[in-house]
């Protein structure tokens, strides 16, 4: 069988420019005191890209171009980071360890060439990998940026973390220190604080199989709220003053809006015939359950076929838990495309549940954002931190986009700026704009006049 299927490419296209806004202002640190800084978070906050930790990645984070701005307002000593040596760096890709990706050429099962994120070294060794993560950086800390991919809100509390996540293990200062005891080395005078992104993070990108949401309640190192109460505790033994971000609708970054819900182009009547007749067994079944499901297909653009674990068809018919995909359903960016192209991957095949968040699973992520954000907002209440809405203008990149600096934002993958190869974390543009983010919420509420970072300074993705 063949027949056309039509999916996303990376398209080229020129930036258009603006004069960036420049801020005429003396700057002073208001209320708070900038002396010592520490930064806490995840994989956002290490400065993570691309798939991967590598070093003008750590470089470019917004918490180090944050530090830099934190200077003209008192801020002393190095802002030291527990850089990998390597600007390829290290990253994982289900069990395997891999390096970066950047903008490359790739040739599909088709034979068709194009741009798309390749890794920067596809030959790199995983007895290399395991030694670029695994080599001890303790000894250059004690750190400011205490940012680890992979880490949830509870992991923060956990003595023996860095036993199960090498990217911290790598710079703790003792085996079994958890992260926030870090933070007693350096009685940090100020402390910017953005996590909990992972805690629903991990559901979605596993398509809401291989992972769950953290529970709002519970015990510290359990429950989202408790577990951000100790962790404010810690630093505000010594900081006077603090920042802490919100979480952003995750299903809206391009790693779920990039591949379309009807990728599946028919142009051959014969062909359509032939697929509504290998489904009318299915769609008898259906009726005769009394189910709404029915599989059909037309020319033009078609909805992929899905697992559905939750249809609830009677005891020994599982097989028939399939349906087509509606159009408010995501497809995650793992997909493989040539499965898709060249092995009738959502037309014959089912695409299994791993690459698809359904509505039922959208909502639970929705509603635990919702919940974890409200936690967030009467935490910045209740101890007079700076609230940065990071949620807010992910929003508004994903609905309408952005112009900052002359630098245009959408969710667009590869071409929006915002967001890395990896279609979740940041470009060093991306992180230029969340660092004034936060430095927007510092002057408000610490009556402070930080300056801002230039974004067009910085790039988006780079294209070969």
């Amino acid at each position: 069988m063949k027949y056309r299927i039509f999916f996303f490419a990376v398209l080229l296209a020129g930036l258009w420019a603006c004069q960036p806004e420049i801020n005429e202002f003396e700057p002073s640190k208001g209320t708070a005191d900038f002396t010592t800084y520490v930064a806490a978070g995840n994989s956002l906050t290490a400065g993570f890209a691309d798939g991967a930790l590598y070093r003008s990645g750590q470089e470019n984070g917004y918490a180090n171009l944050l530090a830099k701005q934190l200077e003209s307002v008192g801020r002393k000593g190095e802002f030291k980071i527990p850089y990998i040596n390597s600007e390829d760096g290290v990253g994982t890709a289900g069990t395997m360890l891999v390096t970066k990706r950047v903008m490359g050429f790739s040739t599909d099962c088709l034979g068709n060439t194009s741009l798309a994120p390749v890794f920067a070294n596809p030959s790199a060794s995983q007895q290399d990998l395991a030694v670029l993560i695994g080599t001890p950086v303790s000894a250059e800390g004690p750190f400011n940026n205490l940012g680890v991919p992979g880490a949830k809100i509870g992991h923060l509390l956990a003595p023996g973390y860095g036993s199960l996540n090498p990217f911290y293990g790598r710079f703790a200062s003792a085996p079994g220190n958890a992260i926030i005891n870090e933070v007693a080395a350096l009685n940090p005078s100020f402390f910017t604080l953005w996590i909990g992104n992972n805690d629903v993070l991990g559901y979605a990108t596993s398509g809401g199989v291989g992972d769950v949401i953290t529970p709002v309640f519970g015990n510290p190192g359990f429950g989202f709220a408790a577990s951000l109460e100790a962790i404010l505790a810690t630093f505000e033994a010594t900081a006077t003053a603090g920042a802490i971000a919100n979480i952003p609708d995750v299903t809206s970054v391009p790693f779920f809006t990039t591949v379309p819900y009807n990728p599946i182009v028919l142009q051959d009547q014969s062909l359509v015939d032939q697929l509504n007749a290998g489904y009318a067994q299915y769609n008898g079944a259906m009726q005769q359950f009394g189910l709404p499901y029915r599989i059909s297909f037309a020319l033009g653009a078609n909805p992929m076929v899905i697992v559905d674990a939750s249809i609830p068809v009677p005891p020994g018919y599982e097989m028939l838990k399939i349906r087509q995909i509606t159009a408010d359903e995501l497809v995650l960016l793992t997909i493989p495309q040539d499965s898709i192209k060249c092995a009738y991957w959502g037309s014959q095949k089912p695409i299994p549940d791993q690459y698809i968040l359904t509505s039922s699973e959208i909502a639970k992520i929705k509603a635990a954002t919702d919940a974890y954000n409200y936690t967030i907002l009467n935490a910045a209440k209740n101890h007079n931190l700076a609230l940065v809405d990071v949620n807010r203008v992910m929003k508004q990149i994903a609905e309408t986009g952005l112009i900052v600096d002359g630098v245009p934002f959408t969710n667009v993958f590869v071409r929006g700026n915002g967001f890395s190869t990896d279609g979740i974390h940041l470009t060093p543009q991306g992180n230029a704009l969340v660092a004034n983010l936060f430095i927007d919420a510092i002057n408000a509420t610490y009556n402070a006049t930080i300056p801002k970072v230039n974004v067009s300074e910085y790039n988006g993705v780079l294209l070969p």
